[in-house]
């Protein structure tokens, strides 16, 4: 009975703050814009899950944790957006878990344990309410009965009638009945507000209450191992051998290293040597039919590897098989370029777009696992080390990535590439980088400028365009008159918004002039 009673502040403690955080998440977000709103609430946040577990105070290094986690939630001043909030939130359940004691000491295991946690999210309130209902009846509380409930109607129904009686009597306490709008207060009820407050509750409460659920269990085995016959056992073996055997894995890597080395000298001649192609075959149709296949198939080549290459296997330690792994990883990583400069060449040709921006940074990451392979070889290291890098690797991509305006960045580029700029390539799709978002205003001013000295200055479509410009500054600077919007990125762009000045709609009753 004592563990309930001492069990039983930690949660009211905890469901308190979490409340306290829902009135704050109330007032930051709903029916607001997103901006540094989002920064102050996960401080507010690890603030409280600080508080809740005192215990780590005792930790000499505590001060390392909040500073780590400040790090990690700075995309989310720079800029909100899926992949800084997804930051912030992988950053905040390592928090957690560390004050709690439950974070694991491997990368890979981390990862895991950020993929539970997620998972367990929806459920913990629900588990952890279950959980204390059951405690109390377990020390002898029990439920509200309906007469606790019944004794308070008499009263209250009384006192409505009294209050009512008083209000007809007395003016003033009839004014005051009268500022009450029950409507207006039934309006504030309202079903998607209450939503938001259980969603924000249960999220808030898996961090006050960090938690993992048990969900792999021992399993027995079907069989002790005194049970398989050696008959069995042999023919397991055998198998393996012609399959997965030294002997196998030789001819592999053979076929596999001729076959690759195919494939790099043709790309080594037509993009590398510029050889002219044969008839029908365009450049941009080259580079488009082969970007991704070779990603696939440097994938599969990685997983091959890993397959054949356990470590302490008999092949690992074979000098002519990994002279020959090496020599296929190296072409595999020679493979990723060539996909690399065909995707470049496809941009070159198509303009630049997000999902194209997400190939080259997938690329990079492949070139870079598969460099990751020959090191787990050459310094014998296990598969989780190499999971952990490359999960180390992909975090740090992750984290950069927040600091970047894509859509900055695909605007200028497609402008700075197009035919109205540079009198090659393709025109530029001017509806494509209105729908980057307030990102691509600097690179669509530009166009527009170069625009409105050429003859396109008459053109209908290039005045609804600039006219379209005008009223999306305008939207975006009433957006951004919110504090709560506010981010690093926005302000930069607001300087070059006053700076430059309204958006000027050129008159079409003036036509164009050439050398004006």
């Amino acid at each position: 009975m004592t563990a309930f009673f001492s069990a039983a502040p930690s949660y009211c403690a905890r469901l308190g703050v979490a409340v306290v955080l829902v009135a704050l998440a109330d007032f930051l977000f709903y029916g607001q814009p997103a901006g540094i709103t989002v920064f102050l609430f996960a401080i507010l946040m690890a603030a409280a899950v600080v508080a809740v577990h005192p215990a780590a105070f005792s930790d000499g290094r505590l001060w390392l944790k909040p500073v780590a986690l400040l790090v990690a939630l700075l995309p989310l001043a720079e800029n909100v957006s899926a992949l800084s909030v997804s930051t912030a939130l992988a950053a905040m359940i390592v928090f957690a878990l560390s004050l709690s004691g439950r974070l694991r000491h491997r990368i890979a295991r981390i990862a895991g344990q950020i993929a539970l946690f997620g998972l367990a999210v929806p459920f913990r309130l629900i588990g952890d309410f279950i959980r204390w209902r059951k405690t109390a009846r377990r020390f002898g509380r029990r439920r509200v009965r309906l007469a606790a409930i019944a004794v308070w109607v008499m009263p209250l129904t009384l006192g409505a009638v009294f209050l009512a009686l008083f209000g007809a009597a007395n003016p003033v306490i009839d004014y005051w009945l009268s500022l009450i709008d029950l409507l207006k207060l039934l309006d504030l009820i309202q079903l998607t507000r209450i939503a938001f407050w259980l969603f924000v509750l249960a999220c808030v409460w898996a961090f006050l209450r960090p938690r993992l659920p048990r969900l792999l269990r021992r399993i027995p085995r079907a069989m002790p191992p005194a049970a398989v016959s050696a008959q069995s056992e042999k023919t397991v073996t055998t198998i393996e051998d012609i399959l997965f055997g030294k002997a196998a894995i030789l001819r592999a890597l053979v076929i596999f290293n001729i076959l690759f080395a195919l494939q790099t000298g043709l790309d080594a001649t037509y993009l590398w040597g510029g050889v002219a192609l044969p008839d029908g075959l365009s450049y941009a149709a080259y580079a488009h039919r082969g970007a991704y296949p070779l990603i696939v198939t440097a994938l599969l080549a990685a997983g091959f590897v890993l397959a054949a290459l356990r470590p302490g296997s008999a092949a690992s330690a074979d000098p002519l098989i990994r002279r020959l792994v090496y020599a296929w990883v190296a072409q595999n990583i020679m493979l990723v370029i060539s996909s690399i400069l065909r995707l470049d060449l496809y941009i070159g040709i198509y303009a630049l777009t997000y999902w194209r921006v997400a190939a080259f940074v997938w690329m990079g990451l492949v070139a870079a696992g598969l460099a990751l392979i020959i090191a787990r070889i050459a310094l014998g290291k296990s598969n989780e080390w190499l999971l952990s890098a490359n999960l180390l690797t992909l975090s740090l991509t992750l984290y950069a990535g927040c600091f970047i305006n894509f859509a900055a960045l695909i605007a200028n580029y497609n402008v700075d590439h197009s035919f109205e700029m540079t009198g090659q390539g393709i025109s530029l799709d001017a509806w494509y980088l209105r729908s980057l978002g307030p990102g691509a205003f600097p690179a669509l001013d530009r166009f527009l400028d170069h625009q409105s000295r050429t003859a396109a200055a008459n053109d209908p479509v290039f005045r609804e365009l600039a006219g379209l410009r005008g009223s999306d500054e305008g939207w975006y600077r009433t957006l951004q008159q919110s504090w709560r919007a506010w981010s690093f990125r926005d302000w930069r762009l607001l300087a070059y918004l006053d700076t430059r000045g309204p958006v000027v709609v050129p008159d079409a009753s003036k036509p164009y002039v050439p050398g004006r």
